[in-house]
């Protein structure tokens, strides 16, 4: 599939009707930039395909950076609400030509990430309330 342009693609998908708003695209796109810089400063470097689970640690990073406690506020207004809907927004993208996908990518590859509540509050509870959500025990 030819390569189309990315604002392209996001419009088509949102006139299409997505669930996800345009802004959570572009998040997402900025998500797998920074995953990408992590990438190659890891390998010295090299140029090698993200993999999901490096697409979610940046998604998770840049959303605490940038939203911080508001984060699942804003991705619960853009429709985004787990790890799956990222990896759903991903392979939408592919779909559509904006991002390339290599044979070993797979849908799962996002169900196994991490829970959005938890990964984008615990960060800003009090100590206390993050050691018995850590020991099981909910908020």
């Amino acid at each position: 599939m030819q390569k189309i342009d990315f604002q392209d693609a996001v419009d088509t998908l949102v006139a299409a009707g997505s669930r996800f708003e345009a802004a959570a695209y572009g998040f997402l796109q900025v998500a797998l930039t920074d995953a990408i810089k992590a990438q190659r400063k890891s390998t010295g470097g090299e140029d090698r395909h993200v993999r999901g689970a490096e697409i979610l640690e940046a998604f998770r990073r840049r959303a605490l950076r940038e939203f911080g406690p508001m984060a699942p506020t804003v991705f619960d207004e853009w429709g985004v609400r787990s790890c799956d809907d990222v990896g759903e927004m991903v392979f939408q993208l592919i779909e559509a030509g904006a991002f390339g996908k290599s044979e070993r990518d797979r849908r799962e590859d996002f169900a196994d990430g991490y829970d959005f509540y938890e990964a984008f509050t615990a960060p800003f509870l009090p100590r206390a309330k993050r050691a018995v959500m850590e020991s099981g025990g909910g908020i």
